[in-house]
Parts: structure tokens; sequence; C-alpha cells
């Protein structure tokens, strides 16, 4: 190892117990031997140069392909012993070689614009990729979002569904057949409980085929058709006006040079009474450049906002803000349940795929997660309208409506799981042979 790596690395990793053995068999000792042992082998010496020069996006192509192997530990554990040491909290130094991402700074800002085409290029580039992957592990009702986990022993499932009461609760759902608008709508999971849970008329857009089929499929599924329509439609193309609107993950692939359009439209689309949800990742500690890994393999075109970024065109397009709430590690929660989820169906995605895109999704979880953790990334929820009383004056009234909703979580699980228990039984009977007819 060169000299001038290994010196590095002596000075970023002082905790932890990590092992480097580079490409010519020289093994490298770092840390104070506490923690999970971490053992990785470097099979080339460009690998293992290229990973010191540019990690942000070396370092996962390394693992990718073969040339990062890891002797002992996972790729998780590997990247938690180097973010735990360079990071940990707002405004400190993030990892390795800050200097590198301070340089593309100016070219990755620069480019960040996201026209029509390009927006769908880029939606679909991600998430047309096989309905089955997102099975794999997503929750039943294919949340691609960050979760809300309200107690330690809360599962995925439950998380899931605890983001989507939480998030209604802040819409202020108070009467029925509210025309809804859903931003970004997904697979529909947020649209359909706000058509089934709280009676509103939801109109959802989506850049991607995939998920608009199977939104419309589910709405039709639930007999919820006539309360939920999933268009494959840019939100730009909309001329109507809403009474909520909600967001949930797609303001990270608008595009910095799009914001003050986002934020216009948005204020047109709302009623004058109504009430906007958006619910996207955040940097806590100011701007900073896409992840070169992200942006290159997982999220062309995408860039995550500090408020700093955000606010002057909420502000110029005439909003208030009537509330915002950080989320801080909720989101590393729900990578760390997919994670595992994804780890334990490895076999299955590489049936659909190959091995190395299934390291190349476990390094994007793994590194997701770990910047949660470690590199101040968040999730903002902002509460918008036009007027400042759009919403009452305490909060009281989202942890009301949050105990509505959860009762009649309840009541809806304990009915799925009786036609559950019936229909198991039903399948236990012996069928009647069949009988012959005559004519």
């Amino acid at each position: 190892m060169h000299p001038i790596f290994r010196k590095f690395i002596a000075d970023t990793v002082k905790s932890g117990d990590l092992t480097i053995t580079s490409w010519n068999g020289e093994v490298s000792h770092f840390g104070d031997g506490t923690g999970t042992p971490v053992h990785i082998r470097f099979t080339s010496r460009a690998a293992e140069r290229s990973a010191f020069l540019d990690p942000t996006l070396k370092i996962g192509e390394c693992y990718m392909d073969g040339e990062l192997v890891l002797e002992n530990g996972t790729i998780y554990d590997f990247l938690h012993t180097v973010f735990s040491n360079s990071g940990g909290g707002v405004g400190r130094s993030r990892m390795w070689l800050k200097v590198i991402d301070q340089a593309r700074r100016g070219m990755a800002l620069a480019a960040k614009g996201n026209d029509l085409l390009r927006s769908r290029a880029n939606v679909e580039a991600h998430y047309d990729l096989s309905g089955e992957m997102y099975d794999l592990f997503l929750d039943r009702d294919k949340q691609y979002s960050c979760a809300y986990f309200p107690t330690p022993e809360t599962d995925l499932e439950e998380a899931q569904l605890a983001k989507k009461r939480h998030i209604a609760a802040k819409m202020r759902m108070d009467r029925e057949e509210l025309t809804t608008l859903d931003i970004g709508c997904g697979w529909g999971g947020m649209g359909l409980y706000l058509a089934r849970h709280c009676r509103a008329d939801v109109t959802g857009v989506t850049l991607s085929t995939e998920q608009h089929g199977i939104a419309n499929r589910r709405a039709r599924e639930e007999g919820i058709a006539d309360h939920a329509d999933f268009l494959l439609k840019d939100y730009r193309a909309l001329e109507r006006t809403f009474d909520r609107i909600v967001s949930v993950g797609m303001f990270e692939h608008v595009g910095r040079k799009n914001y003050a359009e986002f934020f216009d439209k948005s204020a047109k689309l709302l009623d004058e009474n109504g009430v906007m949800l958006l619910h996207t990742i955040g940097q806590a500690d100011g701007p900073s450049p896409t992840n070169a890994f992200i942006e290159k393999h997982i999220f062309p075109g995408g860039y995550i906002p500090s408020l700093s970024e955000i606010m002057p065109h909420i502000e110029r397009a005439g909003l208030v803000v009537t509330d915002i709430e950080m989320l801080r590690l909720h989101y590393a929660e729900t990578l760390k349940a997919w994670r595992a989820r994804f780890v334990e169906h490895w076999d299955e995605a590489k049936a659909l795929y190959d091995e190395r895109f299934c390291r190349m999704w476990e390094f994007y979880l793994a590194a997701s997660e770990s910047a949660f953790r470690w590199q101040g990334l968040v999730v903002f929820q902002i509460q918008l309208g036009h007027r400042v009383d759009s919403v009452p004056v305490t909060r009281d009234y989202i942890y009301e409506e949050e105990a509505r909703l959860k009762t009649l979580d309840s009541r809806n699980e304990s009915a799925s799981a009786r036609v559950e228990t019936e229909q198991k039984q039903d399948n236990k009977q012996p069928t009647e042979p069949m009988r012959a007819t005559g004519s």
C-alpha cells in the first residue's frame, strides 16, 4: 500500500477493526481493535489505486466488479467502519478525500436540470426495473420511501403503514371527497391509502410506465378506481387545482434548476385553502453534490437538497410553511430492513439480473444506510399552504388523526386476517368430484 494511502487511513480510522490486504499481499491493520472485524482485499494495483483516489465512485465499482473482496465482514460492516470514523454529525467531515466531491460540485450543480424528456428517462432508468426485483425487499404495499418507526420494535410493514398515517394526518383530510394530487405516486400506495381511509378523490401522476400500470390495476382490484386514478404524466402538464397535494420521494428527482418551477407550479395547482405535504430526502448540513456512485449507477439526475436550497423557492412561489419535521434515523432503519430482505433473496435477484447487479444494489443500500447514520442525510416533511391558517395553530390535530387512522388500520388488518384464515380453511375442505352431465 502506498505510504500516503496508509497514513490517510490511519489518520481516519481511529476506532474499529479494519484489515486491508493490498494487491501485492501486504497486510495493514487500522483502528483500535473494537467492533466487528472487517477485512478487505484488493485484487489488482489499479483497483486499489482507483479506490483511494476516487473513493466515492470507485469503492462501489470495485466491489461490483469483484476487485474489492470481503475476506471478513460485509460491505456494510466496512462502510460503517469508515463512515462512523469520518462522520457522525452535522458539520463534521464527510467520506474520505472530501476535496474530490467539492471539485465535482460545480459541474454537478450546473447539470442538475431535468426537462420533461430527461425527467422521464431518469425515472424509467431506476423505477422500470423488474417489479419482481422490488418485491424482493419492499413491504407488501411497495413503499419505496422512508418508513416511520414509532418504536425500535416496529417492523417494516407496520413502519410503512405508520408513515402513510403520519402523512395523511398532516394533510388535514377533514372531509370526504377532497380532490388530492399525488405527485410521483409510485405504485399507488399513498394515493390508495388516502382514497380508502380518507374517502379522497385521488389523482396520481408518475413518469414510470411500470408504476402506472400497477397503480391502476391495484385501484381496480380494490374497487376504488372511481376515486383513485393514476396518470402517466408529468405534474407540469396538469392545469386544474386540488384541495390537497402530497409528494413523497419525488422531489429528489426534480433537479436543482427546476426548484422554482416545482414550487410555482405547486402553488398554482393548490387550492387557496389547500394543504400540501412534501416528503423528501435532505442534507442537514448544507448543500453537497450527489454521491458519484449513486448518480452514475442508481439515480441518474438525482439531487438531495438542503433546506437553504428549498426555502427561497417556497417563499418566492408565495407559499407559507405551516410545519417542518426532520426525520433523522428513520431512513437508516428503513434501509437496514431493505438490505436484510434483499440479501435474503439474493439468489432470486441474481436470477433476474446477475451477480454484479446484486453487488451494486447491496452497495447502494449499505452506503445509503451508512450515510443516514453518519453523514448528515435526513428526511424533511414540509407542510405548505397559501394561508397561515390553512391548518390549526397546534399540532394536536395530527396526533388525533393518527390515532383515528391507527384504529381504522387495526380494524382493516383484523378483517383481512379473518378473510385470509377463512380462505385457508376453505382450501383445506375436500373438493367434491366433478359430476358428469348429460345432454
